[in-house]
């Protein structure tokens, strides 16, 4: 436990009632992205109507800038950060520096913007990406700064840790009234199937679902296949969220987790079978495998927000590919 962490072990962290979102005007920065769509649908589930929903683009809002930051945040009762630059292993190692950049500047910019304007309640969402590469299994909150983030999530994951030091040390100087969540990988619909910069399972579906469409003999995937991932379906992660946000009061940071920890490489068979790929698997060893083993601790989570990871694996697995094939593929054909 690092020095002066609550302990969390022998804290309540619920509130003494819930935080009613219905009324309340809500900024949700990423909005318009992958898990920012779904959060505003479970938004809306809970009474928040469009006129007090403010979910800007980049265009609109560019939280590079301070002062697009406090015009977002003006007269916002509630703030939903999920605004980051993200992408896969290969975007990670090919533009650290944009990463960085752009993640603490957005970062920084818009918790300050939403202390100056007065926001009630801030919820900033984390990664996985942000606990160490050495990290104990089931990976638990309070290990969050035991060491550094794996080499090629470095960038990524350190501006993700300081998003939370900088909340933890609003709630201790301004009393400002900031929570934190630390999400597993996520996937779904609506995921970015970016052939260059995508994650592990989007980037799988494509291949696959591709490979099967032209009879291919095998695909070519990256790693030895024997590191793990754990993931979380974006639907059922927006729930989380919402449900912390009514919910939880807390310096500690809140994992966020699918209990779904599989092997690459029996995700990629899984995927395959989905996708009705009839080929070879071909392991591409020279290429990067990431961080070797990933599995939460998801209890905290759970005892204070109730079951809310209800997607089985293979539902999701299906149900993202036949996005997949819907949005993305039938797009490519036509065009």
């Amino acid at each position: 436990m690092p020095a002066g962490f609550t302990d969390s072990s022998s804290t309540n962290h619920s509130m003494t009632g819930p935080f009613q979102l219905g009324g309340r005007k809500i900024l949700v920065t990423g909005g318009n992205g992958f898990l920012g769509r779904h959060l505003v649908s479970r938004l809306l589930e809970r009474g928040v109507t469009q006129g007090d929903l403010l979910v800007p683009t980049r265009a609109e809002r560019d939280l590079l800038e301070m002062d697009a930051c406090l015009a977002a945040c003006e007269g916002r009762d509630v703030v939903f950060h999920l605004a980051a630059r993200v992408g896969g292993i290969a975007f990670n190692l090919r533009e650290p520096g944009r990463i960085f950049y752009e993640n603490a500047v957005m970062n920084a910019q818009i918790l300050e913007a939403a202390r100056r304007c007065g926001v009630s309640r801030f919820i900033g969402i984390g990664s996985v990406c942000a606990y160490p590469k050495e990290t104990p299994i089931p990976t638990r909150e309070e290990h969050l700064y035991e060491g550094a983030p794996e080499e090629s999530n470095l960038a990524y994951g350190l501006t993700k840790r300081m998003l939370h030091a900088q909340t933890l040390a609003y709630r201790r100087q301004f009393a400002f009234d900031g929570i934190y969540h630390l999400p597993a990988n996520l996937y779904g619909p609506g995921d970015n199937f970016d052939p260059e910069d995508s994650h592990v399972i989007p980037a799988l579906v494509r291949r696959f679902v591709e490979a099967a469409a032209a009879a291919a003999s095998s695909v070519s995937v990256w790693g030895d296949g024997l590191s793990t991932r754990e993931f979380l379906y974006v639907a059922d992660c927006a729930e989380g969220i919402a449900r912390a946000a009514e919910l939880y009061d807390d310096e500690t940071p809140l994992n966020l987790g699918g209990d779904a920890e599989i092997r690459v490489r029996d995700l990629a068979s899984t995927i395959a079978r989905l996708a009705c790929f009839e080929g070879e698997i071909v392991w591409d060893a020279s290429r990067p495998s990431g961080q070797r083993r990933r599995r939460y601790d998801s209890s905290r989570s759970i005892a204070i927000l109730g079951p809310y990871a209800t997607t089985s694996f293979e539902k999701g697995l299906a149900q993202t590919i036949a996005w997949y094939r819907e949005h993305v593929r039938s797009r490519a054909v036509d065009g």
